[in-house]
C-alpha cells in the first residue's frame, strides 16, 4: 500500500484534476444560479407591490384561505420562491389569497407573525386561523398540496 507521497505523479494529477474539476463545476453552477436570481429580482418587487394595494391590515384576508410568504427580496431562497408565488397568485385568484411580505422593508409584519427565519410561509383558513407554518424554501407542489388540504382547488 502506498501513501499519497509515494504515488506516481500521474495518479496525484488525476486526483487533483478531479477535485479541481468538481470545484470549477460547483463554481459554475453557483454563478449561473446567481445570475438567474439577480435577473429575477423584478418578480419579487412586483409581488411586494401587489401587497401594498392589499395592505389595509387584512392579513390574513377575511373569508378566504390565505398563504402568507414572509421573506425579503434580497434573500436567495426567497428569490427562488418569487416566480412560484407570482404564478400561484394568478392561479388561485379569487380562490385563495397568496401574499408576499418583505420583512426587511416591513419588519412590523415579522414581529406580528413571530418570524424567526425567512422565508416563512403561514397558511390561514377562511376564518383567519393559522393552520400550518413552514420555514425555508417551499416548492410549488408542496404549496399546492397544502392549499388542497385546506379545500382550495
Amino acid at each position: 500500500m502506498m501513501c499519497e507521497a509515494q504515488m506516481s505523479g500521474g495518479n496525484v494529477r488525476k486526483r487533483m484534476g478531479r477535485k479541481a474539476f468538481f470545484v470549477l463545476a460547483l463554481m459554475s453552477i453557483v454563478g449561473a444560479t446567481w445570475s438567474y436570481l439577480t435577473d429575477g429580482n423584478t418578480a419579487v418587487t412586483a409581488i411586494a407591490e401587489t401587497l401594498e394595494v392589499q395592505e389595509d391590515g387584512a392579513i390574513p384576508v377575511k373569508g378566504m384561505v390565505t398563504m402568507l410568504d414572509l421573506g425579503a427580496d434580497k434573500c436567495i431562497p426567497c428569490k427562488m420562491m418569487a416566480p412560484i408565488i407570482e404564478k400561484l397568485e394568478k392561479k388561485y385568484k379569487g380562490k385563495a389569497a397568496i401574499v408576499f411580505v418583505d420583512v426587511w422593508k416591513d419588519n412590523k409584519q415579522a414581529k406580528r407573525f413571530g418570524v424567526r427565519a425567512i422565508p416563512t410561509q403561514i397558511f390561514f383558513d377562511k376564518d383567519g386561523k393559522e393552520v400550518y407554518r413552514h420555514i425555508g424554501f417551499m416548492g410549488e407542489a408542496d404549496i399546492v398540496k397544502q392549499l388542497k388540504k385546506m379545500g382550495v382547488s
